[in-house]
């Protein structure tokens, strides 16, 4: 659509409503134009969700009838990630000293 048909359309808006219901009008269809656009973005998202949770099921069964990998000899044990938790925790259910308490402040 062109400027020049913008325009047409507009004063023909103009003259059919009339200046006091003309904005109106335009609020009502920039919102129901937003709601559309709402709903394709969610109908397209819920579309994309479903697609991805196939493809996933379907990866899994093909990874299910071919032999299980086992890991290469020589490489590190879970256990040994520098992100797993201490084994050995205290149980004591004493609060920690809080740093930040005017008791352990430098300040005099």
């Amino acid at each position: 659509m062109s400027f020049p048909d913008t325009v047409v359309l507009f004063i023909l808006a103009l003259l059919l409503f009339g200046p006091k219901k003309l904005p109106q009008i335009a609020r009502q269809v920039g919102k129901a134009l937003a709601e559309f656009k709402r709903a394709s973005n969610e109908f397209k998202a819920q579309i994309e969700s479903e697609i991805s949770q196939l493809e996933f099921e379907e990866k899994r069964k093909e990874q299910g009838q071919s032999p299980k990998i086992e890991p290469m000899a020589g490489s590190i044990p879970a256990s040994s990630s520098r992100f797993a938790l201490p084994e050995n925790q205290p149980d004591s259910d004493a609060p920690s000293p809080d740093v930040n308490s005017p008791a352990h402040s430098s300040h005099a």
